[in-house]
């Protein structure tokens, strides 16, 4: 729920969404498909990449990415119409970008809370973690700027084919600059106790290799 808030805020105020939230949004306007399919479509694609970036085929983890998008792409499409029927573009401009900033921090608060949790996470923040962990020795910020890359090169891709871009505004610098700060902020600041669970399987620690010991002990 505060995910999907903050998304809808931050597509609804068209200041600049997340990245990955913005090359769907540009994707959205490519083809005929609905918000919430194209949201969907991506996350699956992403599921199956974090299958191929842990070597292992993991139907839970692949499940539980779904079982995210599933209610989540709804609820974007379904918050974000409610929001632009309040009238939110009828407010100030410096209200508006306020309120595209405060999205993004519902964002990196949500994720903060469930990539520690690790219960079932969305299928872009488990590539987040994945890359963080497995890959960058646990630090977000550098993890959440790699896992930008992909999304990048959609919108690069959608505005050579259409020569627009939506979506993107200031809210998308702060998210590619910022976003990864943000939650190691939240990590270390909301609910302090809650710690990073089930991170063993991707952590890759390296055998220690001892001297062989001789007959004598020496």
């Amino acid at each position: 729920m505060i995910n999907a808030t903050g998304h809808s805020l931050t597509i609804a105020t068209n200041l600049g969404s997340a990245v990955w939230t913005a090359s769907a949004v540009n994707l959205y306007h490519l083809w005929p498909l609905s918000l919430r399919v194209t949201l969907f479509l991506c996350g699956v694609l992403v599921a199956l990449a974090n299958m191929a970036l842990t070597r292992k085929l993991s139907w839970r983890r692949f499940l539980g990415n779904l079982l995210f998008i599933t209610p989540f792409s709804y609820l974007i499409q379904l918050f974000t119409q409610i929001i632009l029927h309040l009238g939110i573009n009828q407010l100030p401009l410096v209200v508006r970008v306020i309120t595209d900033i405060f999205g993004i921090l519902c964002v990196a608060l949500a994720t903060s809370i469930y990539q520690r949790a690790n219960i079932v996470l969305h299928p872009n923040d488990d590539f987040m973690q994945i890359l963080r962990f497995r890959y960058l020795k646990g630090n977000a910020t550098i993890a959440q700027m790699v896992h930008y890359i992909p999304p990048v090169l959609i919108m690069l891709g959608t505005f050579l084919f259409t020569g627009r871009l939506f979506a993107v505004n200031i809210g998308t610098l702060i998210c590619l600059f910022f976003q990864g700060s943000f939650i190691g902020f939240f990590d270390q600041h909301a609910f302090k106790h809650l710690k990073h669970y089930g991170i063993a399987g991707l952590t890759q620690v390296k055998p220690v290799i001892r001297p062989a010991r001789s007959v004598n002990g020496k």
